[in-house]
């Protein structure tokens, strides 16, 4: 398992992550970061029917128009919208909160392998061996937030780690979109409150997302 190591220093280094307030002093790499652009999407990690459609669809037509999805390896959105990517032919970029040579869930073992065998990438600020924390992962949203020119949130309650994603998209001035949803459910609190507070532009399909970052 090769891993490299890129610093603030480098050129390699991803000059939008070298943007954001207090970037990550390093970063890890398996696999190979796509030149192309990042857009982020993220999620529950329990989604309804409808965000698991939802998400699967946006991610396909994204990558299909040559968008680079980043997300966390989490359980629900983030794996659908990995495989999503994937199926598409597309490349994407998992952002572990974990060290980088801790695949975490465990059982995405196999889904990092298939990001990295299809020329994507699994990335960390944490060095190998570096035990897992709690607090590695809202700044894991930080990395995910900065990598990107913009981040979609398909389902999310309203102190979810989507909307932990979304604040630091904001604080970073990057594109933050939504997708709306049924209104007595939940896991639509949090896009539908970004949305009705204006933090976040409605979203209801890829081309909304090109079009709000002016692709």
């Amino acid at each position: 398992m090769h891993i490299a190591k890129t610093t603030c220093a480098d050129s390699q280094y991803p000059h939008l992550l070298r943007q954001i307030h207090k970037p990550p002093p390093q970063l890890y790499v398996r696999g190979k970061l796509p030149l192309a652009p990042m857009v982020a999407i993220v999620g529950s990690r329990k989604p309804t029917t409808y965000g698991t459609q939802i998400t699967d669809r946006l991610a396909r037509d994204l990558a299909y128009a040559g968008i680079c999805i980043v997300s966390g390896l989490a359980y629900g959105i983030d794996a659908i919208a990995h495989r999503g990517a994937m199926a598409a032919g597309g490349v994407t970029v998992a952002v572990l909160g974990s060290a980088i040579d801790t695949v975490y869930p465990a059982s995405h073992r196999y889904l990092a392998h298939q990001i990295i065998e299809t020329g994507g990438a699994v990335v960390s600020q944490y060095a190998p061996g570096t035990p897992t924390q709690k607090h590695h992962f809202p700044q894991r949203n930080r990395i995910i937030a900065g990598l990107c020119q913009g981040v979609v949130i398909t389902e999310g309650s309203s102190h979810s780690g989507a909307i932990i994603t979304a604040l630091s998209a904001l604080d970073a001035n990057r594109q933050v979109m939504a997708i709306p949803g049924n209104v007595t459910s939940p896991l639509s609190e949090g896009p539908n409150r970004l949305i009705r507070t204006s933090a976040a532009g409605l979203v209801t399909g890829a081309g909304d997302v090109l079009e709000a970052l002016g692709m």
